[in-house]
């Protein structure tokens, strides 16, 4: 099987991108994370070490104008890679589905490596509308559905995402980048050689 692998750089106004990965993590799941908001480097580091790839993800954003253009770009950026280290997707598993706890959060994900982008994110904090942001700089909680929207467009995922308990929006937040992490690593695990749909293609 050919290295899954891919990097790509991304340059505009607000934000300059770098990522790279290896969907086969030959490190065992490294992950290097650097985009200048902490809470969310720890956020994306879950994918990389809980879907066993390695990943390295580097971000320079105008963080004094807002955090937004910074979280999606990276999304937008790391869906790309994914669905370029994956290629026609040949004898992958393809769906994948976790109901994941973290202390008293609860999650549930599905996910599809369908190549139709479609997200339906049902995840709503307890407590006050807008939930304290995270970290220094802050990370602003309601983000994350913004990332999992663009980063699900730029793969071509059909992604599901569920909260079912939870009071902490640290836990919860952590919770959801794990599970989807978990699944990604079922999703993409190889067990044939045919693309895994009746068109012959994904």
């Amino acid at each position: 099987m050919a290295p899954r692998v891919a990097s790509r750089s991304r340059a505009t106004a607000e934000t300059s991108i770098e990522i790279s990965v290896d969907i086969d993590g030959a490190d065992g799941g490294l992950a290097d994370v650097d985009t200048g908001l902490p809470f969310f480097d720890h956020m994306v580091a879950q994918l990389g070490k809980h879907g066993g790839f390695d990943l390295r993800v580097k971000a320079v954003g105008d963080l004094h104008v807002d955090t937004h253009h910074t979280v999606e770009d990276v999304a937008i950026t790391l869906g790309e890679v994914v669905r370029e280290a994956l290629g026609d997707k040949a004898g992958v598993r393809r769906f994948a589905s976790i109901l994941l706890p973290l202390d008293e959060a609860l999650v549930e994900v599905a996910l599809d490596l369908s190549g139709r982008p479609f997200v339906v994110y049902e995840v709503e904090f307890p407590g006050p509308l807008d939930p304290l942001p995270l970290g220094t700089p802050p990370f602003d909680p309601q983000l994350a559905e913004h990332f999992w929207q663009s980063f699900a467009q730029s793969a071509g995922i059909t992604l599901h995402v569920r909260l079912r308990a939870g009071r902490n929006t640290h836990h919860i937040l952590e919770a959801t980048f794990k599970a989807v992490a978990r699944c990604l690593r079922e999703a993409v695990r190889v067990e044939g050689t045919a693309v895994p749909s009746t068109k012959g293609v994904l």
